[in-house]
């Protein structure tokens, strides 16, 4: 998190004192962030609360804040446009589930931001103090090409970013296939070989990070079963989590882990992608 340089606020027109500016203001304090305040509504004008806001943090020592109003044709084009214009590291956004119905109908737009935006994302759920909290670190060690290594380390170093931060507690999850004794690799033919191959995987997390066994939870089932189960059975306030950033018909029809998730969580949400994704995405965004 000290690499953070610009953050993207992502402010509500109906509630302009969000969980979101609450947030920013905790990671610019410690990083010295400069801040964008977005407010994206085609109808309203929002210049005297978002200059206000301006004024206001001007006051409580935030130096470096700006502000902006914008529509470019959907909420989340209309995000990605403004990060991508501004160089924002970090976008920071409150999230509001849609009704079920909605959701089966038509992708959300909180979805669509994680999937097509080409910087980190905090999507914001709760009001609980990240203060001495447990900050939860999802990784999916199965996959141990460069790139997934890359941002397995990534999401391990924003979790204990955050967790000096917050004087809290890093914890790291990983789930793991069920055996198969089809397969033919031995080691995924039994469930002790299975989860000493994935705890063998993160040792270097531990080493590096100072993460004790009892903070590492390897554990057989889904991804998107077993992260919100850990999340909940530990009081996570944070959880960080990687996304591949499948887009068209695979996107659509497979979805991604932090986007399954993102509902089924009670705390903030950090969703990252790797290096590859990002560039990827970055040039999407100029088409």
């Amino acid at each position: 998190m000290q690499a953070v340089r610009s953050i993207l606020v992502v402010l509500d027109p109906e509630h302009a004192h969000s969980r979101a500016l609450a947030r920013a203001k905790l990671i610019a304090g410690v990083t010295g962030a400069r801040l964008h305040l977005l407010m994206c509504d085609r109808k309203q004008d929002h210049k005297a609360i978002l200059s206000l806001l301006q004024s206001q943090l001007h006051d409580d020592g935030y130096n470096s804040v700006t502000h902006e109003q914008a529509w470019h044709d959907t909420l989340h084009q209309s995000i990605i446009d403004v990060q991508q214009a501004e160089g924002c590291d970090l976008v920071i956004k409150e999230h509001r589930p849609d009704n079920p119905l909605k959701k089966a109908l038509l992708t959300p737009s909180d979805w669509k931001l994680l999937r097509y935006c080409p910087s980190a994302v905090l999507m914001v759920k709760s009001d609980r103090q990240w203060a001495e909290g447990v900050i939860l670190a999802a990784v999916d060690v199965g996959n141990q090409d460069d790139a997934h290594r890359r941002l397995h380390a990534s999401i391990v170093d924003h979790g204990f970013g955050i967790a000096t931060l917050a004087k809290g507690e890093l914890h790291v999850i990983s789930a793991h296939p069920s055996p198969m004794l089809s397969a033919a690799d031995p080691v995924y033919q039994l469930k002790d070989t299975i989860e000493e191959h994935y705890r063998e995987a993160c040792r270097a997390f531990q080493a590096e990070f100072g993460i004790p066994d009892e903070r590492l939870h390897i554990a057989e089932g889904p991804a998107d079963v077993l992260i919100p189960f850990t999340e909940k059975k530990h009081h996570a306030v944070v959880t960080v989590i990687g996304t591949v950033a499948r887009t068209g018909i695979s996107g659509a029809l497979i979805g991604n882990t932090a986007e399954v998730v993102l509902d089924s969580l009670e705390g903030d949400v950090l969703v990252l992608k790797s290096e590859e994704a990002s560039a990827q995405l970055a040039e999407l965004a100029k088409a």
